[in-house]
């Protein structure tokens, strides 16, 4: 399928604005996206539903504490729990950017949504990102009866690098003891660090995600390239994938990392873990989160949002 119509100049845009930023530091990047953050998200997403409350809460992780970002829905709790984690590289993105799609999580599943500012690279390296994020669930699930939280009713999930460290918090919570996680939402994942699945191959730069800002990614992100091959950086290469959480898997047509997820959804159903699969013709890496803006991405939206809800339906 040929690029959805209205993303046609978006993509143009972003083009230009790659050319005359060559060479911009992590750090330049993370400051660019944060200014983004106070206006770019509500440009492209529809605002969500308000929540009865949002809260920030700090969260003891080794060498510190991150901020987790709470939305409550309205009613009696406990709630179902749902921890975001946003997408960025591992080294860029804030809370703010993903805050409409948070609200609409929140009211659509009628669950509490938790999203986490986990330490990014390069600054702090792999693993930090992701034992950030394991720690946030562990903490949430521990605090469950002061939050108003269900603890058997547990999802993760997130965007990109987020949904790599989505996946990751499910094989660690297997190999750990927990806690029980119900459903993972994996979109665009990155799921193979060594950039050997099929998207790297068959599709082109200029989709708004290049290979070689995939490579400035991992190469602030990891320490040593022979990181790449540990299952907590690349959980397609987990030595099983038994016993995971059931998986609902979003690609893009148009995206490098389209083949990370059907490679991932491949290996869960390998090792029989129901995956859900759904390709989106005609987008782009992030263009599922403009909502404001295409009828398709608010179609998506809907529908991730309730496959959410029956996975906690199916639980409770």
């Amino acid at each position: 399928m040929s690029l959805e119509a209205r993303l046609r100049p978006l993509v143009a845009i972003g083009r230009r604005v790659e050319r005359a930023q060559p060479g911009m530091t992590m750090a330049e990047r993370r400051e660019r996206s944060a200014r983004q953050a106070h206006y770019g998200a509500w440009l492209v997403m529809r605002p969500g539903p308000r929540p009865a409350s949002v809260d920030d809460i700090m969260v003891p992780v080794e060498g510190g504490r991150i901020r987790v970002r709470l939305y409550r829905p309205a009613g009696p709790g406990p709630h179902p729990l749902y921890v975001f984690v946003h997408g960025g590289g591992w080294c860029v993105g804030t809370l703010d950017e993903r805050d409409p799609r948070c609200r609409a999580v929140s009211a659509g599943a009628n669950c509490v949504v938790a999203s986490v500012d986990y330490r990014m690279a390069p600054e702090c390296q792999f693993p930090v990102a992701a034992d950030d994020c394991y720690a946030a669930v562990r903490h949430l699930v521990d605090e469950a009866a002061t939050l108003g939280i269900d603890p058997a009713l547990v999802a993760v999930g997130g965007e990109s690098a987020g949904g790599n460290l989505a996946a990751v918090v499910c094989l660690m919570a297997r190999d750990r003891g927990g806690p029980t996680i119900c459903h993972q939402w994996l979109d665009v994942p990155a799921t193979d660090a060594t950039l050997s699945q099929s998207g790297y191959r068959d599709v082109p730069d200029g989709y708004l995600l290049d290979a070689a800002t995939i490579g400035e990614f991992l190469a602030s992100y990891l320490a040593d390239p022979a990181q790449a091959t540990d299952p907590y950086c690349s959980p397609l290469l987990a030595a099983s994938h038994a016993n995971l959480p059931p998986a609902w898997v979003m690609t893009a047509e148009y995206d490098h990392l389209r083949g990370d997820g059907e490679a991932y959804v491949t290996a869960l159903r390998g090792d029989g873990v129901e995956a859900t699969h759904v390709r989106l013709a005609g987008h782009i890496h992030p263009s599922f989160a403009f909502t404001r803006l295409l009828a398709s991405a608010r179609a998506y939206e809907c529908d991730a949002i309730a496959a959410l809800r029956r996975a906690f339906d199916a639980c409770g």
